[in-house]
């Protein structure tokens, strides 16, 4: 087997098991924001303790891209794609604790009437979500303007949390508001915020994969 036949061969794998986190993230995400819909007990406990699954896929996918830089000694294209995932699994591990965080501010909720609608906060779960699976996918096809448009979809999410963050303001001027679940709901919305910008900062990398420049610095 060749060289490069064999470093084809590890990248699949690589690109296997990056599809394989990022499912496990959208489902922890998905997953997290039922768990609070609904007052899920045990779908939030399901959340908490699949991370761990995660945790350890980050580690093999981190193993792998460094065997394959020691191994094949890859000429730039090939180091920047490898350089990427490295990155990626970073971001990717940040977002599944965000969903695990999720899951445990939602057992504070069991059997507590909540003092707004979720309206805004599954809304910006589910794009978030969409741009996780859309960097991820992104990276696999090489697609530049999917990573664009990932990037621009970002705004979106920052919309929502604004609004969600300005309707827990006016909240807080009723004296009787249980200031615990303003503050449980900002930090919801802050932990989607922080996946959107996850989501983003897997998508640079992508372009950096394909163009060898990162925002607007040219590394290699």
């Amino acid at each position: 087997m060749s060289a490069r036949t064999e470093f084809d061969r590890e990248l699949e794998i690589l690109h296997l098991d990056l599809l394989r986190m990022g499912g496990l993230i959208e489902d922890a995400i998905d997953k997290s924001i039922i768990a609070l819909e609904n007052r899920d007990k045990e779908l939030a406990k399901s959340v908490i303790q699949n991370d761990k699954k995660i945790n350890d896929l980050e580690h093999v996918i981190e193993t792998e891209c460094l065997r394959m830089i020691l191994k094949q000694q890859p000429v730039a294209s090939d180091l920047r794609t490898i350089s990427t995932a490295l990155k990626m699994v970073t971001d990717m591990e940040r977002i599944a604790d965000q969903a695990s965080d999720i899951a445990d501010i939602s057992l504070r909720f069991e059997n507590k009437t909540f003092i707004k609608s979720l309206q805004h906060i599954p809304l910006m779960a589910h794009i978030a979500s969409d741009m996780v699976k859309g960097s991820i996918d992104a990276f696999i096809k090489n697609d530049i303007e999917a990573s664009n448009k990932i990037i621009k979809q970002d705004d979106e999410v920052d919309d929502l949390f604004a609004k969600v963050k300005q309707e827990l303001i006016i909240l807080l001027t009723n004296s009787k508001v249980d200031v615990d679940q303003v503050i449980d709901f900002l930090m919801i919305a802050k932990y989607l915020e922080r996946i959107g910008d996850h989501a983003v900062n897997i998508a640079e990398w992508v372009i950096f994969s394909i163009t060898g420049e990162h925002k607007d610095s040219k590394i290699f």
